[in-house]
């Protein structure tokens, strides 16, 4: 089958590598109707050293090909999203609900190909009453990624009726983010950006302010927004040390920073004079927790929410390595992918 492999930065081909195979009972073998680029995969875009060709991605949708025996919840023909993390669904994590630490579980990187190799089937696939040429097919792939990682900074900051949000990011996630918060119930959210055609999107998402200005100018703007408070919440979406100076300054006492831009350093200040002393919240982590899934696939179905928006570019398989360019230059927002 046809697949993209990164062989270093800036380095993405696609080529011919083995049809995966069931490997245990509880397998699944998925055909991959559509697939994308992801904000976190140019981080090892910028910065992969030389090697040996690494297959890539994490989100996908398709449909069930051939399952193991074991396999019950889904069977051939079926159409299936499959969060960017795989879990059994039994363990003390995945019934606590924080699938993304299940005890058998790990995370997708070969999902930029024509077929997928699916472990833990039954906990993992969510199916979709949708056939292949679905014009939902854009906004069912969120619930792959950025939209239940979007979801999972909103829930993670406990974002609800009558709360403050800020929202740092303009990528897909930022922006979804803004979506999960709205429909949330946010009453003011602060949207930190700097390319107009996303924080227009932004904006129709429900963003009521939009801020341009970076760092200490930033902060500021946002401070003046809300009182000279800050927010109660502030959703990190982007994974950089300045991102994260930047919730430092925007949030309010007592509020919470939600970091779901996987984060590209390692010491982040939580001292007296940053987070102690206010009494801040820092949380986050990975959201590919099954349940937002389950709760967002009927708002998309019935067209309440529209998050395949965040998609202004399609390409085919033999396409990825331009879609990598194009969102590394900034020239696109998300890259959809027709194997």
């Amino acid at each position: 089958m046809r697949a993209a492999l990164m062989y270093g930065a800036g380095d993405v081909r696609v080529e011919e590598v083995p049809d995966p195979t069931l490997e245990a009972p509880t397998d699944a073998l998925v055909r991959v109707v559509r697939a994308c680029v992801c904000g976190s995969d140019l981080h090892p875009y910028h910065s992969m050293p030389a090697g040996q060709g690494t297959q890539m991605g994490h989100e996908f949708v398709g449909v069930v090909e051939e399952t193991g025996s074991e396999v019950s919840a889904v069977q051939r023909g079926d159409f299936v999203i499959a969060p960017f993390a795989y879990f059994d669904g039994t363990c003390v994590f995945c019934r606590e609900g924080l699938t993304t630490s299940c005890e058998h579980g790990g995370f997708f990187s070969t999902a930029q190909a024509e077929a997928v190799r699916v472990p833990l089937a039954d906990g993992t696939l969510v199916k979709a009453p949708v056939g292949e040429d679905s014009a939902l097919l854009p906004s069912l792939l969120t619930l792959s990624d950025v939209m239940i990682t979007g979801q999972h900074a909103a829930v993670q900051g406990k974002v609800g009726p009558g709360t403050s949000v800020t929202v740092i990011g303009d990528g897909a996630v930022g922006l979804l983010a803004v979506l999960a918060a709205k429909r949330l119930g946010a009453e003011q959210i602060v949207l930190m950006g700097r390319h107009k055609t996303r924080t227009d999107l932004g904006v129709e998402f429900g963003a009521t302010d939009v801020v341009a200005e970076r760092g200490e100018e930033g902060i500021a703007k946002v401070r003046e927004l809300t009182g000279g408070h800050g927010t109660h919440a502030v959703l990190e979406c982007v994974g950089h040390m300045p991102a994260y100076e930047q919730a430092v300054g925007t949030v309010r006492a007592g509020g919470i920073i939600s970091r779901v831009g996987v984060p590209q350093y390692e010491e982040a200040a939580v001292g007296m004079g940053t987070l102690f002393g206010r009494n801040i919240t820092l949380t986050g982590g990975p959201g590919a927790q099954r349940r937002y899934i389950e709760e967002l696939l009927p708002e998309v179905l019935d067209g309440r929410i529209e998050p395949g928006r965040v998609f202004d570019r399609t390409v085919g398989i033999d396409g990825v390595p331009e879609g990598y360019r194009a969102m590394d230059d900034r020239e696109s927002l998300k890259v959809l992918v027709r194997p």
